[in-house]
């Protein structure tokens, strides 16, 4: 594809060799066991189930976090690491983490990490509404709510609706009117969550 047009945006499956069927898990460079089940299993609510070595690395301990939905975070620690407290940008680093949380739990969620010490922002993003937060290391997480109901299975269906609509429409980036427009379009219900009002701003 020519470097001068931009991929084309759609919900339907790519002309590739193969298809990955979903995430099944994502591992991190963690600090130490203590500090991140701290932070994962006992602030995020995540369930820790399964403890072993690194079998790349025996000297290190492999953590498994279901992250609510049976997908897996892991993490590969040790107990002479100490947390950190930022992360190095760059090609290949990771930005951010993203979880999802029920909208209904927003305050709870905003007062248990006050509760903890950890500082959080609070963006409306446009298409989802978010609460960006730090992990024991300094990765950015990010703790998010879709702001109308939409079925998982036609999530990519919507926001591919969604794109076209806020191309056409000549938006800089997707709002509620477009999503409202691309819900009705599929014949979904349009039933948006009670989110706090939020800068659509930037940063974390």
């Amino acid at each position: 594809m020519s470097d001068d047009i931009p991929a084309p945006v759609s919900s339907e499956r790519p002309d590739a060799p193969f298809h990955t069927t979903g995430t099944d898990h994502i591992t991190v460079w963690g600090s130490n066991e203590a500090d991140t089940i701290a932070f994962y299993r006992d602030l995020l609510g995540m369930p820790l189930v399964l403890r072993q070595p690194n079998l790349d690395d025996p000297s290190q301990t492999h953590l498994f976090f279901d992250t609510g939905d049976g997908r897996i975070l892991t993490f590969f620690v040790s107990d002479d690491r100490p947390s950190a407290r930022g992360q190095r940008a760059g090609t290949g680093a990771v930005h951010h983490l993203c979880f999802s949380v029920d909208p209904e739990e927003y305050e709870e969620i905003m007062t248990a990490l006050s509760e903890a010490g950890k500082g959080y922002n609070v963006f409306d993003r446009g298409v989802f509404h978010s609460i960006y937060t730090q992990d024991n290391n300094g990765l950015v997480i990010e703790l998010s709510s879709d702001k109308y109901e939409i079925p998982d299975d036609r999530k990519g269906e919507v926001l591919a609706t969604t794109q076209r609509i806020r191309e056409e429409d000549g938006a800089d980036f997707a709002q509620d009117r477009h999503m409202e427009a691309a819900l009705e379009e599929l014949d979904i219900p349009v039933h948006k969550y009670d989110l706090p009002d939020a800068d659509a701003g930037v940063g974390v």
